[in-house]
């Protein structure tokens, strides 16, 4: 795919516009302050509704942050309203404790927006850091809650901020660009395109598909810096994108986005180490006709869904031989056009699919035996949907 955030946008040929939605100003509320060294984690309760966000871009005709609520029985989504103020907000990821939501500001000038979350559905942005590079698509949390991790696809490097108590960000601690190997054919350069922390913790792996690779650093958790120990290379061409982690953490499940497979990796928590196997068919058609993007991974390790853009359609395999194997069970429609990412519920029962070019997202139910999705009603209309964040 071409770099940067707007040629990205432009491959996609969205028509927003065509599409009604309710959107209304978020209430303002005021943030909470987490007390230094004491976690504020909300209370897990069992509710017949959870709050649903949807990442878009503002650039391109999309609201701001969509607000939603979902229910956690039939999957039926209701709009509750839109977060303005946040500038081409394209990926979307929550504080460990549930008070902050973060977003990317997916522009020539990247940034980082938090976002206090209100309990009575109200929100104040609490402001924006420079990611220093461009078009950011991809951030994280650390799981210790200090630091937000995210990767400049334009630009091919990933950034660090702190986290303060109060959920706001602080200036930048680290910027690393990928400057080898070389990009791969028809790449004009790197493009980090996700960033994630290893479940041992003191690891983070950037995926670049610029240069078909996956860079694992060593994060200092005291300093906010990250030091390259290691780097897996991909086929040439092969474009990947996302990776999710088995609930093991000795494989991760890798999505090629050029030529259309998805690779099973060895992870070694010591050393950082990722190997990639041979890259699997999707079931999604051959290289240049579907373009997979994200992976997920049910909470005990069963099942991969992947979502396949072009072919329009929903993968699914069985983990086997406990973590190092999948097997392909079949492809279902996705119920919309370029499904850009997925994203389970908290109890693992719904599967939320952004469709960009469709101005959509699709829910399915998940078959907790058997992996099986089964639609839950009809797509839920919201312009530009690029990701959906269900809590």
């Amino acid at each position: 795919m071409p770099a940067g955030g707007p040629s990205r946008r432009r491959v996609v040929g969205i028509l927003a516009a065509a599409v009604a939605t309710v959107s209304v100003p978020a209430a303002t509320a005021t943030a909470t302050n987490r007390t230094p060294g004491r976690t504020a984690t909300r209370p897990r309760r069992a509710l017949a509704t959870g709050p649903l966000f949807i990442g878009t871009y503002t650039s391109s005709g999309g609201p701001g942050i969509g607000l939603a609520s979902y229910d956690t029985g039939t999957g039926q989504i209701t709009a509750t309203g839109t977060l303005q103020g946040v500038g081409d907000p394209s990926y979307l990821a929550v504080h460990p404790d549930g008070t902050t939501l973060y977003a990317v500001n997916e522009r020539q000038d990247g940034g980082v927006t938090a976002i206090a979350l209100g309990e009575d559905g109200g929100h104040t942005v609490l402001g924006t850091r420079s990611t220093g590079g461009s078009s950011p698509c991809h951030l994280s949390v650390h799981p210790g809650g200090r630091w937000l991790l995210s990767a400049n696809y334009g630009s091919g490097n990933v950034a660090v901020h702190p986290i303060e108590s109060s959920g706001a960000l602080g200036e930048r601690t680290d910027l690393v660009t990928h400057s080898e190997p070389a990009p791969g054919p028809g790449q004009n350069g790197p493009h980090a395109h996700q960033i994630v922390t290893a479940p041992d913790g003191g690891h983070v792996l950037a995926v670049d598909l610029g240069t078909d690779s996956v860079y694992t650093y060593r994060i200092d958790e005291t300093a906010g810096t990250l030091t390259q120990v290691s780097y897996a290379t991909l086929p040439a061409g092969a474009g990947p994108r996302h990776l999710v982690f088995h609930p093991s953490g000795q494989f991760a499940y890798l999505a090629n986005e050029l030529n259309n497979t998805i690779a099973v990796c060895g992870y070694d928590a010591d050393s950082g180490t990722l190997t990639p196997g041979e890259p699997l068919p999707t079931g999604a058609g051959g290289a240049g006709s579907s373009f997979p993007s994200q992976p997920v991974i049910t909470a005990d390790g069963a099942f991969v869904f992947l979502a396949n853009r072009g072919h329009n359609s929903l993968s699914r395999f069985a983990v086997e031989e406990n973590g190092a194997g999948l097997r392909l069970l079949d492809t279902v429609p996705v119920g919309g056009d370029y499904p850009r990412q997925l994203a389970l519920s908290p109890d693992g029962a719904l599967l939320f699919a952004a469709n960009q070019r469709s101005n959509a997202v699709s829910v399915f139910h998940v078959d907790q035996a058997s992996g099986q999705l089964a639609p839950a009603g009809d797509p839920f209309a919201s312009p530009v949907a690029l990701c959906v964040l269900p809590l």
